[in-house]
Order: C-alpha cells, then sequence, then structure tokens
C-alpha cells in the first residue's frame, strides 16, 4: 500500500478519555451542539458526552436492549435509536424527553438513515424497511437477501439508496417506489460501511474482506477503485464534514486517514504509535469540533486531535480536527455477522 508523503506532517495527540458504558459502545452520532456527541452501547444506554468535560456523560435514554444504530435528523431535533429485536425509539432534543416510539423488528438493527419525510432502517433479516417520519407508519418492507442489511448511504442527486449486504452485495434502490435498480457484487465477504463522497459522485465502501473500494456512480456502480486497506474487517468510514479526507476504523485495531481525492493513505492511528485502542475500531465519528479524535476500550473513549500540514512553497497552514472512536472490547460479545 504506497503512503502519500504527507503522512509524516499529520501529528496525533490524544486530548481526553470518556468513560461510562457499562458494555461494549456500537454507535456514535453528532449532536446539536458543536461541541458535544452521542453514544450508543450494548448496555441499552444512549449518552451524551461534551468534548469540553470528559467526565460528565448525560444518559438520554435507555432501553431495554443493545443499540446498534442512531440517527440524528437536524430539521427536527430528534434523535432516533434502533433498539434490537425490537423497534425504534425517537427523542426530542428540543423537549428532551422521548417523543414516539415503535416495535418494528424481531432482528438485530444495523443502521438507520432518513431523507425527506422517509426513515430507512437496515435489519438483520435482510429487511429494508421504510417508515413514514409524520404518520410514524411503516410504507414499505423490500426484502432483497436472506443476509443481514449491514448499512445505508443516501443519494438525493440520484434519489437512490445503497444497501450493503451481508451476502457481500451493495443493492442500489430507488427511492421513489424503492424498485431495485441495481445489484453491485461488490466484495468477498460482509458489506460493513457505505458513504457517499461529498458530490455523491463516487460510493466508497468497506466490508469484512478488509478491502476499501471506491464506485463510479455516473458510469453505473463501475469500480473505480479498489485497496487492500487494513489486516482485517473494516468496521466503519467517516468523511470530515468538509469532505477532503475521510477514516477507515477496523477490526485489525487502527484508524486510517485518507486523501479523498486520490485515495492515497495519510496516516495511521493506532495503539503502538499513539496509545491507542487494543481491540477492534467499531465505530468512527468526525467532529467539527476542533477538528480530528480518537478510540475506545472496553468502557472508554479516547480522543484524539490531529494536526495536518499542508505545504505551499516556504509557507505551511495547519488543520486541526476532533474524531471520537468505539471499540470492541476483549470480553464484548461481536456482532452478528
Amino acid at each position: 500500500m504506497t503512503q502519500d508523503p504527507r503522512l509524516n506532517m499529520i501529528q496525533v495527540n490524544k486530548i481526553g478519555t470518556f468513560s461510562g458504558h457499562r458494555d461494549c459502545v456500537y454507535a456514535l452520532e453528532k449532536s446539536p451542539e458543536p461541541h458535544r456527541f452521542f453514544s450508543a452501547a450494548g448496555d441499552g444506554l444512549v449518552v451524551r458526552w461534551d468534548f469540553q468535560n470528559p467526565d460528565q456523560g448525560e444518559v438520554v435514554a435507555q432501553v431495554g436492549a443493545s443499540v446498534y444504530a442512531l440517527h440524528y435528523r437536524p430539521e427536527n431535533q430528534e434523535l432516533w435509536i434502533g433498539q434490537n429485536f425490537d423497534g425504534l425509539h425517537v427523542l426530542d432534543l428540543t423537549k428532551k424527553r422521548e417523543n414516539r416510539s415503535v416495535q418494528l423488528t424481531s432482528a438485530a438493527i444495523f443502521d438507520i438513515r432518513s431523507h425527506g419525510n422517509d426513515i430507512y432502517v437496515a435489519a438483520g433479516d435482510g429487511t429494508l424497511i421504510v417508515l413514514d417520519r409524520e404518520a410514524f407508519a411503516v410504507r414499505k418492507h423490500v426484502k432483497a437477501s436472506e443476509k443481514s442489511a449491514r448499512c445505508l448511504a443516501v443519494n438525493p442527486l440520484t434519489n437512490e439508496l445503497a444497501v450493503g449486504y451481508s451476502d457481500h452485495a451493495i443493492r442500489i434502490f430507488d427511492l421513489g417506489d424503492f424498485r431495485l435498480k441495481r445489484v453491485v457484487e461488490a466484495h468477498a465477504n460482509s458489506v460493513f460501511s457505505l458513504v457517499y463522497s461529498l458530490d455523491y459522485q463516487l460510493l466508497i465502501s468497506g466490508s469484512r474482506d478488509a478491502h476499501l473500494k471506491v464506485w463510479d456512480v455516473g458510469n453505473g456502480y463501475t469500480l473505480h477503485k479498489s485497496v487492500v486497506a487494513h489486516m482485517f474487517a473494516i468496521n466503519h468510514i467517516a468523511f470530515r464534514p468538509d469532505g477532503r479526507y475521510f477514516v477507515t476504523g477496523s477490526m485489525d485495531k487502527s484508524v486510517k486517514v485518507w486523501d479523498a481525492g486520490t485515495f492515497q493513505l495519510l496516516k495511521v492511528i493506532d495503539r503502538a504509535r499513539h496509545a491507542g485502542h487494543g481491540t477492534s475500531v467499531n465505530k468512527v465519528l468526525w467532529s467539527d469540533y476542533f477538528r480530528l479524535g480518537g478510540g475506545r476500550f472496553r468502557l472508554t473513549f479516547v480522543v484524539y486531535r490531529l494536526s495536518l500540514e499542508i505545504r505551499f512553497g516556504r509557507c505551511a497552514a495547519f488543520e486541526r480536527d476532533c474524531l471520537t472512536f468505539s471499540v470492541l472490547g476483549k470480553n464484548c460479545p461481536k456482532r452478528r455477522l
């Protein structure tokens, strides 16, 4: 794997540790306030954290089973919580209370996304569930595979929904009638993460096969680039808000920083180099707040600051970001594949 010379210009510093969950953290989500974020775990707790006060986590919800998926809707100030083997809970963040809940599925809920008035849920029984937010009723069940639907990505320009499955494929659905438009035989194992580029021209996928793949949307989702990115499964991909860089979190215990234009590796963040995580990195959140950061052991988040020095002739500029990781601990049960 070719490493970009800018790798040596990136410096990573640990800036905080967040402790409180009693089980593995599976989900991270942004908050209305840039200095805060949410986490959810196998203990059923949803916690709001403050980058400025790492030791002051606030429990905002507790459900009766583990939580793999959170989704924040800024237009409604809502936090959608996927309770595994049950359904959805909706928190009104303005009133700080649960607004609605619905029993939805007996399977695990791996991802939640939305577009307009529609809420999309990826379920462990292979079903894509579409809800009408205002009516709070199921519009459609789409069963396209017998294997788990693991991840979702919305493309508003092409009016498409990409769904990654444990049968190794990515399926593209029309957002109007949810007809299946295309099946992309994408990976050699489960597709764990999907994200569109900022201009929606590329779809990036990460898989249990440790490959990072880039798909050309305008060219019928043909393969644009394939990279053997990690030693083990890629669990999650997250873009920096401006779309210039993205990170991958892996079962190999590392987080890697990539250039979104060239797909060159810029930095490896791991335990040996940065006192990072000793177990699988399960989720990554790239925040707008002081911009990069960190990792989690069994009950802990570790947040880092990253500085990227970009040279222009004799001048240099520094960009700082905040990134938060969650990882599976040594004694934590793995999510079903």
